[in-house]
This record gives structure tokens, C-alpha cells and sequence, in this order.
């Protein structure tokens, strides 16, 4: 049966690839299920991270976002309970030894499969991480919706997908690899496609597509992962909000949010006119049309029922709040009227930075309003940092880092 291969696949090959001794050294942060995040997309930057959360990694694999998101929630003192949920004993294993490592309490293990989420009887989760894993179900729609019922009508979900257009040549491999030895013990097939990939010609489309290196990071687990799994399926945007909303769910995020931007890869405005007299989800799929190696969807979603109120949003109470440098040493390597060089997976483009994000982002420092921030720049030149004048520069800055998934928003009480 698929199921078995699906379950025998990951307690063989383990994916990724993780080594719990590696958490003395460092924390794996990434997308879904930064705190940063869950707070602004799925919160609107207004959930007291003082109260309980109850949270659900479902598919967990070796510990990626569980250790992620139980260190973060850690580290603010929030009291969590995390249930980890995977059918791999391997990557449990794996999973669970990261945890101990980290001496974390929080997270309570779980062998089963998504589709028996309901007799578990775990009751409704504050937030669901569902990384990786919907595209390898027998019925990835079903399992979207069983994740749905188990959310709280205040909760929300972060979601990654395969993209169908990034994963170029992925699959006419997967076919070619399967008469080549589709029956053969998993050594043997990986040797096949070590072999074959030393001999791919330069036309071949998986050669050329620059998104693609698991097969080169991962070893013998991501060539099997990529190139010989028991299934997967890819999707493109539309397809993704369609299964999200047949959830009865609505999306909140498409991350990182400029590369879901037209005006990321066209100039011209003529072009740009009937792409921006659409909305945002019908501009996101023609945005991957353009790009064409988004090989991966990451999506944050919440009942429809809430969906107009779940994104933070600007205000003067609002403390913005930068994922990654510090401010200040962002705003040492921006140019006034320069352009800041943006890359990912082959394509590269620039963004104008105007000259007042320079100043803006040094005073970022997770604590001030905006506000304050502006109080404090006026004071420093106030004929310069007039209130229109700083909403205008703070709008392009919030709009470039915010899209470069580096800017977020909170809008109450400790922690920052």
C-alpha cells in the first residue's frame, strides 16, 4: 500500500536530515510557525503570549518547527502545550532527542497518522503547523479539513505546500527513476540516482532548474525525499486557497510575501495595470506564473469567520518589531535612495529604499510605538520628520521589510 511505503520511506530516511547534538550550537528558524509570525498573521499582533497556547505540529518529521516554536514560546515564558504528531518512529525519535536536548517540557508525542487526528482526543489547538506534509496524504483536501475542525474559532494555522512550477523537472525524474528500478530496494534506487544525476544532460529540465538542492544538502535522505518518494503531489496558488478555503478557512499570508508581488518581476505599467486591478490572491498566481520557481507555498490561514481581522495593521499604538539583525545594523547597510538586492532561488531583483528607512529602522528596537518612534525622530529634525512625512517613509518601509517577511507588528502588552 502507498500509506506503507509513505510511513516505511521516512523510517528509513529520516527527513531532514538532524543531529540532536547540533542543538547546543544552534536554533533552526525558518516558515512557518515563527512566533513573529503566528502573532502578526494569525493574531493580529494582540495575543498575550502570558496565557496559555495550545498548539499542534502535525507531521512533525525530525523536529524542525516543534523545536522552533517550543524554544520561542520558551524563551518568552509562555506556558505551552505542544502536541508533535507523525507516523515515523524514526523521525520521532529524532525529534523527541532534540526536544530532550533543549530540556524543553512542553511538547507531548504522538505516533499516528493526521487522518486519526480525531480519535485522539485532543480537543482544539490555539495554532496547527502543517509543514510538509499535506502533499504527501492520500487525500491532502481531507486532511486540510480534519486540521480545520481541530482548530480553536480564535486559532490558526501555518501551512507549507510543494509549488508546482518551482519543482520544474522534479517529476518527469520521479517517472524516469521508476523505469529504471521502481522496484528495487531503496539503496539501489538512490544509487540509480546518484548515477543518473552525474549523466543528466544540459537540457534536461531538472539540470536547469537553479530552485532546486535537497539532493545536494540532504544526501541519501533528501535524493530520496525529492526524487523517490512514495508520493507527492504539487500545487500551484490557486490551487492552494482553493483547498484552503474548501476547508472552511481563509488565507491570511502567502510567505515571503514579495514573491507573491507582480511588481517584483515587471516594470512595465502597462503590464502592471490589469495585474493590480485584481486581488491579491489572483495577482499571487500571476506572480508565480512569472517567477516560475516558487517550489514551495508557504500559507497562514484562520476561520473564515475572522479572516478581515486577523492581520496585524498599522496604527500609532502599534511596536513594530524586525525578525533577524537589529535595526540598526540593517539601517548601516542601507543606502538613502539606493536599492537594497533581494535574491532567492535563481532570480534576483532590487528595491528602492527611500531615505528615511535608514533612520525608521534604527529606531526599531521592539519596544517603541509608532508613536514614539516618530516623537523620537521629530525631535531629532523636526522640520524634516513632519507626522505626514514620517507616515509616508514608514508605509515604504513597513511595505519593502514586511513583503521580505523581516517586518512585523504588535499591538499589546509584553512579550515584544
Amino acid at each position: 500500500m502507498s500509506e506503507d511505503r509513505v510511513r516505511d520511506q521516512y523510517e528509513a530516511y529520516p527527513y531532514p536530515p538532524r543531529d540532536p547534538r547540533d542543538e547546543a550550537k544552534r536554533l533552526i528558524e525558518g516558515s512557518p510557525s515563527h512566533r513573529l509570525e503566528i502573532d502578526h498573521y494569525v493574531f493580529a499582533g494582540r495575543r498575550d503570549w502570558r496565557e496559555p497556547f495550545k498548539a499542534l505540529v502535525a507531521g512533525g518529521g525530525t523536529g524542525d518547527g516543534l523545536v522552533m516554536l517550543a524554544q520561542q514560546l520558551a524563551d518568552i515564558g509562555c506556558p505551552a502545550e505542544i502536541h508533535y504528531l507523525d507516523l515515523s518512529h524514526a523521525s520521532r525519535n529524532i525529534a523527541e532527542a532534540r526536544i530532550r536536548a533543549r530540556e524543553l517540557t512542553s511538547v507531548t508525542f504522538h505516533h499516528a497518522a493526521i487522518e486519526s487526528l480525531p480519535r485522539l482526543g485532543l480537543g482544539r489547538f490555539d495554532y496547527i503547523d502543517c509543514c510538509g506534509v499535506l502533499h504527501h496524504l492520500a487525500d491532502p483536501a481531507a486532511g486540510l479539513r480534519i486540521l480545520a475542525q481541530s482548530l480553536s474559532l480564535e486559532g490558526g494555522i501555518g501551512l507549507m505546500v510543494y509549488g508546482e512550477l518551482g519543482r520544474s523537472g522534479v517529476y518527469p525524474m520521479q517517472e524516469l527513476l521508476r523505469m529504471l528500478g521502481g522496484g528495487d530496494p531503496a539503496e539501489r534506487r538512490i544509487e540509480t540516482a546518484k548515477r543518473l544525476l552525474r549523466q543528466l544532460p544540459a537540457t534536461n529540465l531538472f539540470a536547469r532548474n537553479p530552485a532546486l538542492g535537497d539532493h545536494l544538502r540532504a544526501g541519501d535522505a533528501g535524493i530520496h525525499d525529492l526524487l523517490l518518494h512514495a508520493r507527492d503531489r504539487a500545487y500551484r496558488v490557486g490551487e492552494l486557497i482553493a483547498m484552503i478555503d474548501a476547508a472552511g478557512l481563509a488565507p491570511t499570508a502567502l510567505i515571503e510575501p514579495w514573491r507573491y508581488d507582480p511588481a517584483s518581476y515587471l516594470a512595465d505599467p502597462k503590464l502592471l495595470a490589469p495585474l493590480n486591478a485584481m486581488d491579491r490572491w489572483r495577482r499571487a498566481e500571476a506572480a508565480e506564473l512569472l517567477a516560475g520557481n516558487l517550489k514551495i507555498h508557504i500559507a497562514y490561514a484562520v476561520p473564515k469567520t475572522r479572516a478581515a481581522a486577523a492581520v496585524a495593521m498599522p496604527d500609532p499604538t502599534a511596536v513594530p518589531i524586525l525578525k533577524g539583525a537589529p535595526g540598526i545594523e540593517i539601517a548601516r547597510g542601507l543606502k538613502p535612495g539606493g536599492r537594497l538586492t533581494v535574491a532567492a532561488d535563481g532570480f534576483e531583483t532590487r528595491f528602492p529604499t527611500g531615505a528615511g528607512m535608514g533612520p525608521i529602522l534604527a529606531a526599531i528596537n521592539g519596544r517603541r510605538s509608532l508613536a514614539e518612534i516618530e516623537a523620537l525622530l521629530a525631535g531629532q529634525d523636526s522640520k524634516r520628520w513632519t507626522p505626514a512625512h514620517f507616515a509616508a517613509e514608514f508605509a515604504q518601509t513597513y511595505r519593502l521589510f514586511n513583503s521580505l517577511n523581516r517586518l512585523f507588528l504588535r499591538h499589546t502588552g509584553p512579550p515584544a
